[in-house]
């Protein structure tokens, strides 16, 4: 149990430091922590004129209150509030309207004081009457954990998943309160900073009425904002900083054991442990868990959503992909190619498209990802990761091979296993319709590297390389670098001015500036995005100069028939940002 509320807690932190937290920062700062600042008369700033006996003010347990009521709030409705409106008939975002509404009431009350008086008379009864515009700020709290949906994580889901089933026990209870907790925690941090530096700063304390009025305006513009998903946009244009943290949460196996308790593990998706990974021979490990939390559809008609159930009387595979990974890259082609040549005969494939980067969260650029593979069957776009955790899926890609009776048949985790999930899709079409008339099975090379034949994927954003072989230190705030004298095998290296971000580099002021890489593979690609050009020199001396345009994707930077060590050369110019280096 304490392992559990460990992680909970761990998991709300990083969910509390994420890009997702901006859109309430604002509401937080000034109505959470400036509206409870001491006035001049309070701080003891007053001259001889002040009124000796001032009118009582907003309460100093503003900022504690707003955060405890956006905890209580937040654990109530993602335990209980689905369950709750179902059994009501209500619709599930129907919580998120009421508390946008109410958060509208609150904002022009903050501008109105006439409005506010009104606001208040049905609470007239109540010795502290205020509704969240001053007071105590419970209420105020209470809305915005109705409306405050933080980022998907691994913690998020086990408990979204454990609320939405009915799956709650002690764990998932202190799963969430812990979560929320560590959420509320830099919350709370900066509702105290807005009051700190409203009491120090004179324009805050002389000018409170301004301050509610701007207060109130913010609630409002998030309001507004939350109805047109612009903080949606605002988190995709920035980039996520947590998401190497996030994903060493998920990945350890203690955490992952943990988590299983918290809810990950439902009798939707238990027997999937029967299932080893890659299996040659047919295996049968319960029936298929749904799909769900799908912010769009791709290649459907009008959009609509497919549904599993509907499907019964055909095999199905799903193929957990994203577009930029290597890996996915080198796997889609046999998919499109089974698709392609038993769909006729009684297979769908379903493609659920769960993001490694911020930028494949954006609808365009999985779009243009679809194109470009020459995908046709049903992708379904999994932001929040929902079905992903619905299936306890850990890998990009992975496979999940259904029969005719809706029961998974096979597992392949990570590249590889074509041969044999070929013939057992093939297995599962002839006993589902014995008369059926297989084509001749595709002839697509598996291209899997052998396990350390090839230098490891290179992460260039500053929260996730780990093979930098300069000499400086690999941090945002460095700007200038010098190739070594030496680079060491299966490294890289910066010359000139660079940018570096958390998910990318560029070079500084449009460039030029270079990359050195140290390799060992067959083939050398390197993920880019945006508009440019970069020449790549080879140890050899030949160069070739590549145009860069449009949304993050890969490149082809060097190919062999066989893999070979060398050093590569690449300068980048323009406004190009560079996210990777892969090997095959």
């Amino acid at each position: 149990m304490i392992a559990l509320a460990l992680i909970g807690l761990a998991g709300g932190l990083i969910t509390g430091i994420s890009p997702c937290i901006l859109p309430v920062l604002p509401v937080i700062l000034l109505s959470g922590g400036a509206q409870s600042a001491r006035s001049a008369t309070a701080s003891g700033t007053s001259d001889a004129s002040t009124p000796a006996a001032p009118p009582p003010g907003p309460s100093r347990w503003r900022p504690y209150l707003v955060i405890a009521g956006l905890v209580v709030s937040f654990s109530l409705i993602t335990l209980a509030g689905s369950l709750l409106l179902g059994l009501l008939g209500l619709p599930q975002d129907v919580l998120r309207w009421a508390g946008l509404v109410v958060l509208v009431l609150i904002g022009v009350g903050l501008i109105v004081p006439r409005f506010e008086e009104l606001l208040e008379k049905p609470f007239a009864w109540i010795p502290r009457r205020s509704v969240g515009t001053e007071g105590n700020g419970f209420v105020l709290g209470m809305v915005l954990g109705t409306v405050y949906v933080p980022c998907a994580g691994p913690v998020l889901a086990a408990i979204t998943v454990a609320g939405s089933t009915g799956r709650v026990g002690v764990e998932t209870v202190v799963l969430t309160v812990t979560f929320a907790i560590g959420a509320a925690a830099p919350l709370l941090l900066f509702a105290l900073a807005g009051r700190r530096v409203a009491e120090r700063v004179a324009a805050f304390r002389k000018h409170q009425r301004g301050v509610r009025i701007t207060g109130g305006v913010v609630m409002i513009a998030l309001a507004v904002g939350l109805v047109f998903d612009l903080p949606g946009a605002l988190q995709r244009l920035v980039p996520d900083y947590t998401g190497d943290l996030q994903r060493q949460l998920a990945q350890s196996e203690e955490v992952t054991q943990a988590l299983d308790l918290g809810g990950l593990v439902t009798d939707e998706n238990r027997q999937l442990d029967q299932c080893t990974n890659g299996a040659a021979e047919l295996e049968s490990c319960g029936p298929v868990p749904s799909i769900r939390g799908i912010q769009q559809w791709f290649n459907t008609p009008d959009g609509a959503a497919v549904d599993l159930d509907e499907l019964r009387g055909r095999v199905v595979l799903i193929d957990f992909w994203a577009y930029s990974c290597i890996n996915c890259q080198r796997s889609i082609p046999h998919v499109v190619a089974w698709d392609e040549a038993y769909r006729d005969a009684g297979l769908s494939v379903v493609g659920v498209h769960s993001p490694e980067y911020a930028f494949e969260k954006e609808p365009r650029n999985v779009a243009a990802g679809i194109r470009d593979f020459g995908i046709e069957y049903p992708v379904a776009l999994d932001n929040d990761l929902a079905t992903w955790t619905n299936f306890r899926n850990r890998y990009w890609p992975a496979h999940y091979l259904v029969d005719a009776d809706g029961t998974v048949r096979q597992v392949s985790f990570g590249e590889g296993h074509y041969a044999d999930t070929e013939r057992l899709i093939r297995e599962l079409l002839q006993d589902a319709d014995p008369g059926v008339a297989l084509p001749a099975a595709t002839e697509v090379a598996d291209e899997t590297p052998d396990v350390g034949s090839t230098t490891a994927e290179t992460f260039l954003g500053t929260t996730k390389q780990a093979n930098f072989g300069g000499d400086e230190a690999y941090r945002r705030s460095t700007t200038s670098f010098a190739f070594p004298e030496k680079l060491a095998d299966d490294t890289f290296a910066l010359d000139g001015p660079w940018a570096l971000d958390t998910q990318s580099i560029a070079p500084a002021d449009g460039g030029p500036a270079s990359v050195r890489l140290s390799y060992l593979a067959r083939e050398v690609r390197m993920v880019l995005g945006g508009e440019g050009a970069i020449t790549v020199r080879d140890a050899d001396g030949t160069s070739q100069r590549i145009e860069i345009s449009g949304v993050p994707r890969s490149y082809a930077l060097h190919q062999s028939d066989s893999p070979e060590r060398g050093t590569l050369d690449v300068t980048v110019e323009g406004n190009v940002q560079a996210y990777s280096f892969t090997f095959g």
